[in-house]
């Protein structure tokens, strides 16, 4: 079922949605094109938002109507029957209209660069960092898109230092990037001999993937370096000089990448990374010069500054950007094991309302 505050909005769109139609039909209207055109593109947005509202209000009734009628035993049947069809319908278009109020974000679309790197805690936040690739990997799985490994580097004791990873597929960057930012963990690590729990986090960044002719690096403002590659606690993967580290002067940034035999395939590699990099800190200027309400996506990887948190002693993970009782979801081990389903649906609606509310101020 909707929420109040998109219920609430909604209502605001109906009556945007009439006042658009009565404004269009005012007479001295037609001298004026291009008002015209943009009330009728305004109207365009809205309206099928609005006619599935009053679809959605009219089902309301429907099983209110029904409900009233259950207690009656003549009707009971015939009222149960128009029950269940009143719910199954306001599931549908619930669902619809949130499909329909979600941001118009241009980069849903397209692929996503996605980093991993551990923050506070040692040892137990290199862990996690692999578990939460796992993860990652598993729930990209589950949606059906391709998962490349641009650059990874491990720790001796099978955690992660730094993944990078290119996820492929129409909506990547939609499904993860709400996954940006801190995530901290609390339990007791396997080597802990006296049972405590300890705090440990893990940084996430979302870069959507920005192709060549989307933003230009010019030559003259890098500079590559080249190198043997190598694997965990030094252990050579490679007897040539294949690995490419690109340092952009003007902002310091650094982008490496080995994973791949051949320093061409590594060199186009880190570049994509470089560009995406660096378009989000164009786009971030550009946001903050604006004042857009966004979600905080990178943070420091200090315990404090987090997205989630992952309690594993209480099976509880925490969505600190989320409000009331939808910010928690238990079975931790299933969100382990890849399903992100319900924590996505829920910042997506959130996401959609936040974007609301900016575009009222």
């Amino acid at each position: 079922m909707i929420s109040e505050r998109m219920r609430d909005q909604l209502v605001m769109f109906a009556r945007e949605k009439s006042a658009l139609e009565t404004e269009l039909m005012q007479p001295d209207i037609v001298q004026d094109r291009e008002k015209i055109r943009t009330l009728s593109v305004r109207l365009a947005e809205i309206r099928d938002a609005v006619e599935l509202f009053e679809e959605y209000q009219q089902r309301e009734k429907q099983l209110s109507g029904a409900k009233e009628l259950e207690n009656d035993a003549d009707f009971r049947e015939l009222a149960e029957a128009e029950i269940a069809d009143a719910k199954a319908e306001l599931e549908r278009l619930s669902t619809n209209l949130q499909t329909l109020l979600q941001p118009k974000d241009p980069n849903d679309a397209k692929d996503a660069i996605f980093e991993i790197r551990p923050g506070a805690g040692g040892d137990e936040a290199a862990l996690f960092a692999g578990e939460l690739l796992k993860a990652y990997l598993r729930f990209a799985e589950t949606q059906g898109f391709v998962v490349e490994v641009l650059e990874k580097n491990e720790t001796e004791g099978g955690g992660i230092k730094e993944v990078i990873l290119e996820i492929r597929g129409r909506g990547a960057y939609a499904n993860f990037k709400f996954e940006g930012g801190v995530h901290r963990v609390q339990r007791v690590p396997t080597t802990e001999s006296q049972g405590r729990i300890h705090t440990s986090a893990v940084s996430v960044v979302v870069l959507p993937k920005i192709e060549e002719a989307e933003f230009e690096v010019k030559e003259s403002d890098v500079r590559y370096d080249v190198f043997r590659s190598s694997g965990p606690g030094g252990q050579s993967v490679n007897t040539t000089d294949s690995a490419v580290r690109i340092t952009h002067l003007p902002t310091g940034i650094v982008v490496s990448c080995q994973d791949e035999k051949s320093q061409l395939k590594n060199k186009i590699r880190a570049m994509s990374v470089l560009r995406s990099r660096l378009a989000a800190a164009e786009a971030e200027k550009k946001a903050q010069e604006l004042g857009k309400k966004r979600l905080a996506q990178i943070g420091s990887g200090d315990r404090s500054d987090k997205i989630r948190t992952y309690n594993f002693p209480q099976d509880r993970v925490t969505d600190h950007r989320l409000t009331g009782n939808v910010k928690n979801f238990s079975n931790l081990p299933a969100i382990m094991a890849g399903d992100f389903a319900d924590i996505v649906a829920a910042l997506t609606e959130e996401e959609s309302l936040l974007l609301a509310d900016s575009n009222l101020d």
